[in-house]
């Protein structure tokens, strides 16, 4: 009897974690790419991530080039495309410059033109994975851009609108300017973060914010939400949700380091 209760049980846990549903993703930050340069750390962050198993998709966190033109913009997508998984774009503030031609707009057009099946239209955009839905905030200036992130009201409101959508989901936000800082850098600090925080209060189903800019690798819970922030390449994080459907799921980011 005890050991038919026993085959029992271990049936049991099996096939919870069968139905359990996990989620694997990858975060590479401030790559600055510089075609005149080796970009040894992207490469090196390629290769290790084309090694790793289950993997659904990779971010780009944002300064994604070193210098915002066209050229410069198609020479990373082309390094960037040797990825044997997905990838989604955030724009940082190396990445964009009205005076230089280079606005969100161009930036996102080279993007949709580049990258076969990459659906975003505009900076700000929403997807789901496994459940989970990701929505990308986008706190970069174009007009007068600097190290200083901000979060307009119109993105804050959109922001505000896109979570209220999915009250029953988890969420994940992928931004370049962190909203809690990991280091002491007040040229780095986001303008205005109460602002942002008060979105984040009214509602409950935000997990995690993941963000790079600071060149540092860092994760505080702050209110309930992980706030992960991480260095350029050759750092990058394996994230995974496990349990991703639960009302609270395990978030694990593990920090790399590509040799």
């Amino acid at each position: 009897m005890k050991k038919f209760l026993g085959l029992f049980l271990t049936s049991l846990v099996l096939m919870a974690s069968a139905q359990a549903k996990d989620l694997r993703f990858v975060q590479i930050s401030d790559v600055r790419f510089l075609s005149s340069a080796e970009n040894d750390g992207l490469k090196k962050v390629i290769n290790d991530v084309n090694k790793q198993k289950r993997v659904e998709f990779a971010v780009f966190t944002g300064d994604n080039i070193d210098k915002p033109s066209q050229e410069e913009l198609e020479a990373f997508l082309k390094e960037a495309k040797k990825l044997n998984c997905p990838f989604y774009i955030v724009i940082g503030d190396r990445d964009v410059n009205k005076l230089k031609s280079m606005s969100k707009v161009e930036y996102t057009k080279i993007l949709r033109k580049q990258i076969k099946k990459y659906k975003p239209e505009k900076p700000n955009y929403t997807f789901e994975k496994n459940g989970v839905i990701f929505i990308v905030a986008d706190g970069a200036k174009d007009v007068i851009p600097g190290t200083n992130g901000y979060y307009k009201e119109d993105v804050l409101a959109w922001l505000d609108t896109e979570l209220a959508k999915y009250p029953e989901n988890n969420v994940i936000i992928l931004q370049h300017f962190p909203i809690i800082p990991p280091a002491e850098k007040e040229s780095y600090y986001t303008f205005k973060p109460e602002n942002y925080l008060k979105v984040l209060a009214g509602h409950k189903n935000v997990k995690a914010i993941i963000s790079g800019h600071f060149g540092v690798n860092n994760q505080k819970n702050f209110n309930g939400v992980e706030h992960i922030s991480t260095a350029g390449v050759p750092y990058y994080r394996i994230i995974d949700v496990m349990d991703s459907e639960t009302t609270n799921p395990t978030i694990w980011a593990q920090l790399k380091k590509a040799e």
